[in-house]
């Protein structure tokens, strides 16, 4: 394995972190699981005012946190599996907040950025926005918060945009809408494969079906 830190990405509900466990199990690597409790979430989806510089900053902050630990600890001496990638901060914070709000927030994040050390590989799944819909639907019903549809499929939007921008490592773009990521051990080779044979630049991939 050539790359010795990988970060999994997309937008919620396309399953990034049950599938960077298996490929963490797989290649016998750290595991790096994004920490996801926020007290100010209830805030942000109640709509008041301020809380979402609030709840974006405080995920900043814990994902800063927990990259700048990796470092220090020199986890990244081993293979590092993570499922989240520190610039994806961005995509919610443009999305989330308003033009001040975003001018206090770019300044912090600039000064944090220089701290975290980017990944060798970035995987980018993707799947219809539908299907998205549909599992997140049947998750937010043991959750005290559901995501609104129009926010997703403009969250959705705007992952697209950020990768179809992004060049500062290497990219392996996943379509992920007719794969069971979670049990098929085939699954799993194949993306490894894609995984090990990658190089530089962008590569996508469309993982054949099988019946």
């Amino acid at each position: 394995m050539d790359f010795r830190s990988i970060a999994f990405e997309g937008p919620p509900g396309v399953g990034k972190t049950a599938l960077a466990e298996r490929v963490a199990a797989r290649l016998d690597a750290t595991t790096v699981l994004e920490e996801t409790e926020n007290p100010f979430l209830g805030d942000f989806y109640a709509d008041r005012p301020g809380a979402g510089l609030q709840a974006q900053l405080f995920f900043l902050l814990a994902r800063h946190r927990q990259q700048v630990a990796l470092r220090q600890a020199d986890l990244f001496s081993q293979i590092t599996v993570c499922d989240y990638l520190f610039e994806k901060d961005r995509i919610y914070a443009f999305l989330n907040l308003d033009d001040n709000e975003l001018f206090i927030y770019q300044r912090l994040y600039d000064l944090l950025a220089r701290d975290v050390a980017a990944p060798d590989l970035v995987v980018y799944l993707q799947a219809p926005a539908d299907l998205l819909l549909k599992r997140l639907r049947a998750r937010d019903e043991h959750q005290p918060y559901r995501l609104n549809p129009d926010y997703v499929r403009k969250l959705i939007e705007a992952y697209q945009h950020f990768f179809f921008h992004y060049s500062a490592t290497p990219l392996l773009v996943v379509e992920t809408s007719q794969l069971d990521l979670g049990g098929s051990d085939e699954v799993l080779d194949d993306l490894l494969r894609q995984i090990r044979g990658m190089g530089r630049g962008t590569r996508y991939y469309v993982p054949r079906t099988r019946d």
